[in-house]
């Protein structure tokens, strides 16, 4: 090991693909990374196992019902073939849902596809995404691990909140929500008030109403 991989801080990013506020903040975090040597394991998590069981607006609760399928499809390519595809795979559907406008649940199915093709991963897993149909959620090893991957966010900060959920040197939050994602100095400088804020014992929370959607 490098002496520079030692000083490497290691942070993780809960992200659920469909989530545009967490698109905003992975491009921001992705340019923290190099201004401030950040070591990123970008995890999945899940908006649709965190609201199961909820009583939900039916558009959102519409909304939930497709969330798992690419989920399910990031989760099933990492378990066949490890952490790394994690982040390349949701680059690709972020990209299309999110900056590309194909964040409608009609193009789902398109966008599992042609991001399973970019990444270079077998146009099979796309199978998964909904195999009982879409508003059905199978009982099997990938809903189990959506669902413990979920748990385990929800026992670092709470099932009060959503996705995007950062952790670092023993502290995890939700956030920072931002648009547009801040870049160059403005990105370092965000990313130091949130070690600040997060190694402040007994800190909790900071929030104001959004009046803006997300810039791409």
């Amino acid at each position: 090991m490098t002496a520079e991989a030692t000083t490497r801080t290691p942070v993780e990013m809960f992200f659920d693909p469909t989530c545009p506020w967490a698109w905003m903040t992975s491009r921001w975090l992705q340019e923290a990374a190099e201004l401030r040597d950040l070591d990123v394991t970008w995890s999945l998590m899940s908006l649709a196992a965190l609201n199961e069981g909820r009583d939900l607006p039916e558009d959102y609760a519409t909304a939930m019902d497709h969330a798992w399928g690419p989920a399910r499809v990031i989760s099933a390519a990492v378990a066949a073939h490890g952490q790394e595809v994690s982040k390349p795979l949701y680059d690709a559907m972020g990209e299309r849902f999110h900056p590309g406008g194909r964040g409608n649940v009609e193009e789902g199915p398109a966008v599992i596809a042609e991001s399973l093709a970019e990444v270079g991963l077998p146009a099979e897993l796309a199978e998964v995404a909904f195999p009982e149909g879409v508003g059905t959620v199978p009982e099997d090893e990938i809903t189990a691990d959506l669902r413990t991957r979920q748990q385990r966010v929800v026992d670092l900060v709470g099932g009060e909140v959503g996705t995007p959920v950062i952790a670092l040197e023993g502290t995890a939050f939700f956030g920072p929500v931002v648009t547009p994602a801040p870049t160059g100095a403005e990105a370092a400088r965000l990313w130091d008030g949130c070690v600040l804020v997060a190694s402040t014992p007994g800190f909790y929370e900071l929030k104001r109403t959004r009046d803006a959607g997300p810039q791409f």
